[in-house]
């Protein structure tokens, strides 16, 4: 099995003004020390403790608590299924973000810690400040921000829909990219059952089994890898497959999402669930039907399709806007409702 290839990087870019060009791009690309100013970074340069008393700072003293990933020191961080994939090898429990520093502080000198990850929490509302303390500059965009901490953990090949700007400002992390069109060679398990919303690739990547998944070979053939520290930042863009690793003992990502296109378009994975249930399982000639039918109105979809019809009727054909996208997701669920 081939090895992957490095991640494209470029160490001139300033966080005050990320050019559009990156931002709208579809290839990944590793930002050397874009964000290596910030203050959190200088803290977490100065150790782990520093840069929980950082973080500390923006608590607020009524802040609900977040959601934080637990499992047992035999999983390694790798948080995943249970062996029949019917449940997951981790809890969930509600807990001050508080005690989620002073906890995972206390076991980085533990030989054998429990794996501890607060996944995908909005900084807004548990650290107010730290954006403004922490600047990066989007242009028009007004992407969701995030923070993650934990220790070692690693988290399966997945997709997202959002473009993503990843920031490492405590620790370090290895990613690993594989182009959308790796879909099959990745083994994507269950869709509804998933360990935190997306669906997830089942190889283990730090001990793939190629009898039970051969094609995983072919996948790392067009896989790329970095690795990166404090200040580094990593560009993923929508539906590229990223496995993340957290390879410190106090690990502390910011990440920003945000989609190139309107906020009333929803997000594909409806129409996926959708398809599978209204489409897939038709006789093959008529599936074939429905993909001409598919290509023409979405896929292939120009100014032809609807130019014969006058503008005034064209109804769900014209160009979408605010509301006839209401109006859509009306239809749609009074269908659904029957």
């Amino acid at each position: 099995m081939s090895g992957p290839e490095a991640i494209p990087e470029r160490h001139d870019v300033r966080a005050e003004a990320l050019p559009d060009a990156l931002l709208d791009g579809d290839r990944p690309v590793v930002l050397r020390g874009v964000v290596g100013h910030w203050p959190m970074v200088q803290a977490a340069r100065a150790g782990a403790a520093s840069a929980a008393e950082y973080l500390r700072g923006f608590l607020r003293p009524d802040a609900a608590p977040v959601v934080a990933t637990v499992g047992p020191p035999e999983i390694r961080g790798r948080f995943f299924y249970n062996d029949d994939l019917r449940g997951f090898n981790f809890r969930r429990e509600h807990v001050p973000l508080d005690v989620v520093l002073r906890t995972l502080l206390r076991e980085a000198a533990s030989a054998a810690p429990p794996s501890i990850y607060v996944a995908s929490t909005t900084v807004d509302t548990w650290l107010p400040g730290f954006r403004s303390d922490n600047p990066i500059g989007f242009g028009p965009r007004d992407p969701l921000a995030s923070i993650w901490i934990g220790n070692r953990s690693r988290i399966a090949a997945h997709q997202d829909v959002p473009d993503n700007l990843a920031c490492v400002v405590a620790g370090r992390r290895r990613v690993t990219l594989f182009p959308p069109g790796q879909l099959r060679n990745l083994y994507i398990g269950p869709l509804d059952l998933t360990p935190a919303g997306q669906p997830i690739s089942l190889v283990d990547f730090a001990a793939p089994d190629l009898q039970r998944f051969p094609r995983f070979a072919e996948a790392m053939r067009h896989a790329m890898v970095a690795e990166l520290d404090p200040g580094d930042a990593i560009l993923i863009p929508s539906m590229w497959w990223h496995h993340m690793e957290g390879l410190a003992d106090f690990n502390v990502l910011v990440n920003y999402w945000w989609r190139q296109s309107p906020a009333r378009m929803d997000t594909p994975m409806n129409a996926l669930m959708l398809a599978l249930m209204t489409v897939r399982d038709l006789p093959p000639a008529q599936r074939e039907i429905w993909r001409d039918v598919f290509d023409h109105y979405v896929f292939g979809a120009d100014a032809d399709t609807a130019g014969h019809i006058p503008e005034a009727a064209r109804g769900l054909l014209a160009p979408l806007d605010d509301e006839l996208a209401r109006r859509l997701r009306t239809r749609l669920l009074q269908r659904l409702n029957r």
